[in-house]
């Protein structure tokens, strides 16, 4: 590994995210169980990042305005309303955050770091480790498929770079599992698949493993496709319109039953994708809030907090925030995102 990926490694130890909130306190607070006492917030608005299809997210959240103002109620805080919505990009939800149209967002690191100005880090996510953590490609695919550890919690994950059942993309995997090593043409010759710049696993990190292996980056490579969700992404990936995609490490498992039901494939995808190329650790996505939004009381924002991380521990709340593979959420700081502001700043002056 290079000294800059240990820089940027070392940086990104720390912790993250996040959590949001909001509200404008009609009446003093009282004893955090007791509704008439209870603060009381007209509206609050959360933002989701599209890594799913946004019918996926839809669904999967649609209960989470319910569990909030419940868990928000023992804190102490009424709210009338909670609107949920799944953003067009990343960027989309990190500009809401910013100019206070968007209370709270679910956003990663990459997103959060360029959005800083109006944004704010309250939690960073926890998740199920993964049978696979290995920066060697093939050990990916000799010990297939990956599957979730149960118990297991991480704070990180890492960004695969995958190859999938085109010519080209069969032929890349081949090379890894004879032990051969991709060169530059071998890459630049496939069709990838990326999505947009804030995105930790599926832009930047990509963009320096390239640039780290070949000195050489995404902007270099002659054909690439931005798409605008990771399930875009698998379907293409199956088509056989593009031969690599970009993403988080559990983006096969995510998508290893659209593969066969929605996709068009007959086979199962570990047996029909290899691992090409393996990122060092990630830090988790993050909940954010918005400086801008004048609901963003320091109490609410500590009752924001202490809610979602209790929400997640009940069945309801890990049904919820299961859609983004998420586990629970520990408290964070600015600071924990120093490294991704490196691997940021690697990416701009390229």
């Amino acid at each position: 590994m290079s000294s800059k990926w240990k820089t940027v490694l070392l940086a990104a130890v720390a912790g993250t995210t996040l959590l949001a909130g909001c509200g404008n306190n009609n009446s003093e607070g009282g004893d955090e169980g007791s509704s008439s006492e209870n603060k009381t917030i007209d509206e609050l608005s959360i933002g989701f990042v599209p890594s799913r299809t946004p019918e996926e997210i839809t669904a999967a959240t649609e209960p989470l305005g319910d569990l909030l103002k419940t868990a928000l109620k023992d804190q102490g805080y009424e709210v009338n309303k909670i609107d949920i919505s799944v953003g067009t990009s990343y960027e989309g939800v990190g500009e809401a955050l910013s100019a206070g149209t968007t209370d709270i967002g679910f956003i990663p690191g990459g997103t959060y770091v360029l959005y800083d100005d109006g944004a704010e880090v309250l939690l960073t996510a926890t998740r199920d480790g993964l049978s696979i953590d290995s920066e060697d490609p093939k050990d990916w695919n000799d010990n297939k498929p990956t599957v979730q550890e149960e118990g297991t919690q991480v704070t990180y994950y890492k960004s695969l770079i995958i190859a999938g059942p085109s010519e080209k993309g069969q032929e890349l995997g081949k090379k890894i599992n004879n032990g051969e090593e991709l060169s530059w043409d071998d890459l630049n010759s496939a069709t990838w698949s990326v999505m947009g710049p804030s995105s930790s696993s599926g832009y930047i990190y990509p963009y320096m493993w390239l640039e780290d292996n070949y000195g050489k980056t995404i902007n270099d490579l002659d054909n690439v496709v931005k798409a605008d969700s990771y399930g875009s992404s698998m379907a293409r990936l199956a088509s056989g319109q593009v031969d690599i995609v970009v993403g988080y490490a559990d983006l096969r498992i995510d998508n290893a039953e659209p593969w066969t039901s929605e996709f068009g494939r007959s086979e199962d995808i570990f047996d029909e994708t290899n691992v090409i190329g393996v990122s060092p650790n990630i830090y988790n996505d993050t909940i954010s809030v918005s400086k801008n939004s004048d609901k963003m009381t320091p109490e609410f924002k500590e009752a924001l907090q202490k809610a979602f991380i209790e929400l997640a521990k009940t069945d309801e709340g890990k049904e919820v925030i299961s859609i983004y593979s998420h586990t629970g959420y520990e408290p964070a700081k600015d600071s924990d995102y120093d490294g991704e502001r490196k691997a940021q700043e690697i990416v701009k002056n390229q």
